[in-house]
């Protein structure tokens, strides 16, 4: 069985009012084995979506590449929008060396209730992903149930949105409403799922040459 540990501790600061909430990124990241292009930061994968998709949201002018510049890129950005990243996930176990969600067995959670205490102006989790079998909210919600608290549906279409109570630990008296958005996965292997939406048929009818990474820039761009 391989191990698949978190490589990276999560990208917390006491201004951070979001959190991108995933998984795991593929087991390279975790070995240091990079693919020329990756970027050895959270969601650095050169297959993956979610920093082409800020970079064209927000003309960030990003490098794709494996240097302390396009860490520091990503790290200057986060700052300034005040969002901090926290995947769930600490490690996992598998007997195929991949980066499938389904493929994770012995699965260690990250206490993200512990770090929502500790970062008190965090409102908004991002999920990269949604409620299906060991997707980030599908953890979120099993973690929130260990700890005798629920989503509660705002809106059940896609992306959907859901909020909850957090009791101020220091403070009982004291709560704060978390709102939960749940983004269409901003990997590669989503885009079968992309294809088959409704939604980005009718868009992809329109104009020939739109793709999954426009349908996701247009569902990701309000809520960053």
């Amino acid at each position: 069985m391989f191990k698949h540990t978190h490589p990276y501790k999560p990208f917390l600061f006491k201004e951070a009012t979001k959190l991108i909430v995933g998984t795991l990124p593929p087991p390279r990241f975790t070995t240091g084995i990079l693919k020329e292009g990756d970027v050895d930061f959270c969601y650095g994968s050169r297959d993956g979506q979610l920093w082409p998709i800020l970079n064209t949201i927000f003309k960030l002018n990003l490098k794709f590449e494996t240097t302390n510049t396009a860490i520091e890129q990503r790290k200057a950005f986060l700052k300034l929008r005040k969002i901090g990243i926290c995947d769930i996930v600490a490690s996992a176990e598998r007997s195929k060396i991949d980066a499938s969600d389904l493929g994770m067995q012995n699965i260690e959670l990250r206490n993200i209730l512990g770090y929502l205490q500790e970062y008190e102006n965090v409102d908004t989790l991002i999920f990269t992903g949604g409620n299906s079998k060991n997707g980030p909210e599908y953890f979120f919600r099993k973690h929130l149930k260990a700890n005798n608290l629920r989503l509660q549906v705002v809106s059940n279409e896609v992306p959907r949105i859901h909020e909850f109570k957090l009791l101020n630990s220091k403070n009982l008296l004291k709560q704060r409403t978390i709102k939960t958005i749940s983004l269409t996965a901003p990997s590669g292997a989503a885009n079968r799922a992309v294809g088959g939406l409704a939604a980005y048929k009718k868009l992809k009818s329109e104009d020939a040459n739109f793709s999954t990474l426009d349908f996701r820039v247009l569902q990701y761009r309000p809520f960053f």
